[in-house]
């Protein structure tokens, strides 16, 4: 639109430039015209008196009898120099006198008989329009130079107002052909602009495929992008399988060695139970991941985040019940989560339950939207804490903050994964309640 609107404008200027500079010269074209007239009449009606003067002839234009009427003619000889001498003036110059620069006296009489134009100033102040001739008269030796002049105001003024008109009228058209540009593309651009709505709703969860009827041009492309989802869903799909069925290939073997290692009690035994257990969490830790890696490369997962949260502070809260725990949490209704519910229930579940097992009696959970399409997930414990150089300790893999309580240390590492898997972040701090604050981002599907 600008590069049109530009282009036009461009184009409209120098049209009305161009057409203001025609209008002024056929204006001076018509009105050299008249002056050329006169001088003819000067030239066809001056003859040679006795004693060599110059007789001009008794022309009926009242203008140039009247004083300083704006009309004025002369008649004069080349005074060498490239000076010229009046010979004889009309009555309307009075006491004044025409005169030409040197540059016209010596132009024509370089070439005789062609007019030459220039501008001057009148006795009065006025723009003068001055058109000199030379001719040779019959019965005289030497050239005559014939000038006669008139007031260009009345042309300056036609000039002005045609520039004026045009102006107007240019400037009237620029702004219909800029509006008539912006609703032309606006409008073409539609499907483009639905296009691109449509694909928002496919992002957000809140369709499947692209559904509506393009114009030719864009019907390719909307036929591509189903076609990439169809493939992406696939690909996901396959991903998925592929998982499922190592998952199932490990641990079927490792659930056998427990089992057997178990029913043979002795020290192999209890070096394969425990190193079988490891492989199993290390699976259970990959496996985990990659879904998550997986789901990620789908589109339209929601999950809301309150039901989430709710079902997990039921569910914990009779876990704990012999502790007495109280989870405090507030999650906005309409908050969502866009991703897998099985994952969410592992983030906030593990951080939940890590505050549940180490908290003093009181836990508490935030979550709310962030700015752009990010939400934030907060819980909160009054245990005991733990001191900021081991915060990044103990998201590693396997790290655990009591060595004597029951747990794969995987917690707080599951929820690092998957959060870094959908894009988000993982970082623990000091609560106000005294203990350990769980900080996380994920990604928002948005409303």
């Amino acid at each position: 639109m600008l590069l049109a609107a530009g282009w036009s404008l461009a184009v409209l200027v120098a049209t009305s430039i161009m057409l203001a500079l025609l209008f002024q010269q056929a204006a001076l074209r018509r009105f050299d015209q008249g002056l050329s007239e006169l001088i003819d009449n000067l030239l066809a009606a001056s003859t040679i008196g006795d004693h060599g003067e110059v007789i001009a002839p008794a022309l009926t234009d009242e203008r140039a009898l009247r004083a300083y009427s704006g009309k004025y003619w002369v008649i004069a000889e080349p005074a060498g120099a490239g000076k010229m001498r009046s010979l004889v003036r009309s009555r309307s110059l009075w006491d004044s006198e025409l005169h030409a620069p040197q540059t016209v006296v010596a132009k024509i009489n370089a070439k005789p008989g062609p007019p030459v134009a220039y501008d001057t100033r009148g006795p009065l102040g006025e723009p003068l329009r001055v058109l000199a001739a030379e001719a040779q008269l019959p019965g005289r030796a030497k050239p005559v130079i014939f000038l006669a002049a008139e007031d260009r105001t009345p042309v300056d003024r036609d000039v002005r107002g045609f520039m004026t008109a045009t102006a107007v009228a240019f400037v009237l058209l620029a702004a219909g052909l800029t509006l008539a540009v912006v609703v032309q593309v606006r409008f073409g651009l539609q499907p483009l602009f639905a296009l691109r709505r449509e694909i928002a709703e496919v992002r957000r969860g809140r369709a499947e495929r692209l559904v509506q009827e393009y114009p030719t041009e864009l019907t390719p492309l909307a036929e591509e992008l189903n076609a990439l989802m169809v493939h992406n869903q696939e690909v996901v799909e396959r991903q998925r399988t592929h998982v499922g069925n190592l998952a199932h290939a490990l641990k079927t073997p490792l659930s056998v060695m427990l089992t057997e290692a178990g029913q043979r009690p002795g020290a192999l035994a209890e070096v394969v139970s425990r190193q079988a257990e490891v492989m199993r969490q290390q699976v259970d830790h990959h496996l985990r991941r990659a879904r998550a890696a997986a789901r990620t490369q789908s589109l339209g997962e929601r999950t809301g985040v309150a039901e989430v949260v709710d079902e997990l502070a039921r569910t914990l809260g009779r876990i704990f019940q012999d502790k007495g725990v109280v989870i405090d949490w507030d999650v906005d209704d309409e908050l969502t989560f866009q991703g897998e519910r099985q994952d969410l229930l592992e983030i906030a579940g593990n951080a939940m339950e890590n505050a549940c097992k180490w908290c003093g009696g009181r836990v508490r959970v935030r979550a709310a939207g962030m700015s752009g399409v990010r939400l934030a997930l907060v819980v909160e414990d009054d245990g005991p804490g733990l001191p900021p150089e081991r915060w990044e300790e103990v998201i590693q893999r396997g790290a655990r903050l009591d060595e004597t309580a029951p747990g794969s240390g995987l917690g707080l590492s599951i929820i690092d994964e998957l959060s870094r898997a959908y894009g988000g972040s993982f970082r623990l701090g000091h609560s106000p309640l005294g203990g350990l604050l769980a900080h996380i981002e994920l990604p928002r599907a948005e409303s």
